[in-house]
């Protein structure tokens, strides 16, 4: 198992350090948008229910590591994330040590203090894998646990704000970076490069647009960015090793398209209500079935998940996409049932300016998971972990299967065990597991049908 030296242990202040300076009905000439009104060192913050404030900044500050060695990774991009995986920051570039430091804006209180906040990290570095990607997810940064340091809110905490990254063996080392048009109405755009044969490789421009692709081998790449609300033409690059390729991305005059349809909910359980997301079509992982959502392309838009019936999602950029129904955890998942008909997971295109047909889903109640994963990725004592999870009273049945953190199977074939009667079912693991991130499904199933399955984004668990 890799130590790593703790840096920083943050402490949650009473919220009178969370203020600073002119937090008060005085600052009415302060302006959030231009970022006037206030004083040296202080920001404009919008504040609950209307009006800002002057307040100290929240930055976050951590490091991104190598998983395997914990040494610090210099020259990864980080930026910061909101709950709907949108930027809500600029890109911060890792210092020789692999520390950096990102400013986000936060709604506060009208005395300046950080109203709470979940924000998630991601980064971005030559020859590893992105995080989050694969069954690795972001843990939430709560932004209400600032320390005053400097002048600054400084969130700081090495579980959720420090970032380790898995080596690529045998990575590519082109690169393509550059400038991407950001719609007014988002706060960022998903950037993709496919070559000829399908394969995509992406990043997420920040507020200003700047976006970098790592990991590229040699060739002629397809890049286009992807958000709510605009269309931006597809550009070509020819990838040199070693070299940068600069690509900016335009927004251009096409319309967008508007995708919809019914979801329905079948024996949810205590699942009442979902929602629906689309992928790009080229960076879905069939195995882990996720892939990468441009900003916005989501319904509801924002919030918790809503949707019992019909949803809809406009503004979408003409392409091919997977649209994908209950990925999150809300007790809900897609239906596995292939026995029956609407439960195909849905590939989609949207021209320019036309509607799509209906896209339909069925979901059920999801399996919950009991260890290890219930509640977010899990280290383990052990490289043998037993495997627990809700059962379902009408299987005969269940089918498990493990996968590791790039989503290859741990096993030649899933496991198939029999049904439980009474209790919670479980498989306890034999030959130890490499260190490394895993996660385990199971999926319930009768006379050969599958029924349920656990959610999409719990059961993950770290072998030391």
């Amino acid at each position: 198992m890799i130590c790593r030296t703790q840096r920083f242990t943050p402490l949650v202040l009473a919220a009178a350090l969370a203020t600073g300076g002119c937090g008060s009905d005085d600052d009415k000439s302060c302006d959030v948008a231009r970022q006037t009104g206030c004083g040296t060192g202080l920001v404009c913050e919008p504040v609950e229910g209307g009006r800002s404030v002057c307040a100290q900044p929240v930055v976050i500050s951590g490091n991104v590591f190598d998983l395997a060695t914990a040494m610090g990774i210099e020259k990864a991009r980080v930026v910061a994330l909101d709950a709907n995986r949108s930027p809500i920051s600029t890109v911060a570039i890792t210092d020789a040590a692999g520390d950096f430091s990102i400013q986000v804006s936060n709604p506060r209180t009208r005395d300046g203090a950080p109203v709470a906040r979940d924000v998630f990290l991601r980064a971005d570095a030559q020859g590893y894998a992105t995080f989050p990607s694969g069954i690795r997810q972001a843990l939430p940064v709560n932004t209400a646990g600032g320390v005053s340091l400097d002048g600054k809110l400084v969130v700081a905490d090495p579980q959720t704000t420090d970032v380790g990254l898995i080596e690529i063996p045998s990575a590519g080392t082109g690169t393509i970076s550059g400038t991407a048009a950001v719609p007014a109405n988002q706060p960022g755009v998903l950037v993709v490069a496919e070559t000829a044969d399908g394969q995509a490789f992406s990043a997420l421009a920040d507020r200003n647009g700047d976006y970098a692709i790592f990991n590229l081998a040699p060739g002629d790449y397809s890049v286009r960015a992807y958000a709510r609300g605009a269309v931006h033409p597809a550009a070509s690059a020819a990838v040199i090793a070693d070299q940068v390729t600069d690509v900016d991305l335009a927004m251009g005059g096409n319309a967008t398209g508007t995708v919809s349809g019914q979801v329905q909910v079948v024996n949810p359980g205590t699942g009442k209500e979902t929602s629906v997301i689309l992928v790009v079509e080229s960076t879905f992982d069939e195995a882990l079935a996720r892939g990468e959502t441009p900003p916005g392309l989501r319904a509801p838009e924002a919030g918790a998940p809503s949707i019992t019936g019909a949803w809809q999602i406009t503004g979408v950029p003409p392409g091919r996409y997977v649209a994908l129904a209950a990925f999150e955890n809300d007790l809900l998942v897609r239906d596995p049932d292939v026995c029956i008909s609407g439960t195909d997971i849905q590939h989609l295109e949207v021209v320019a300016g036309v509607p799509t047909g209906a896209v339909d889903f069925k979901v059920t109640g999801a399996l919950d998971v009991i260890s290890p994963g219930a509640n977010g990725p899990e280290l383990l004592t052990t490289a043998t972990p037993k495997l627990v999870w809700e059962d379902d009273s009408s299987e005969d049945a269940y089918e498990i299967t493990i996968v590791d953190a790039f989503g290859v199977p741990v096993f030649p074939e899933p496991v198939i065990i029999a049904g439980a009667s009474g209790g919670n079912p479980e498989y306890q693991v034999v030959d130890p597991l490499p260190p490394g991130y895993y996660q385990f499904k199971v999926k319930s199933a009768k006379a050969g049908c599958y029924l349920s399955q656990t959610e999409d984004l719990k059961g993950v668990f770290i072998v030391p």
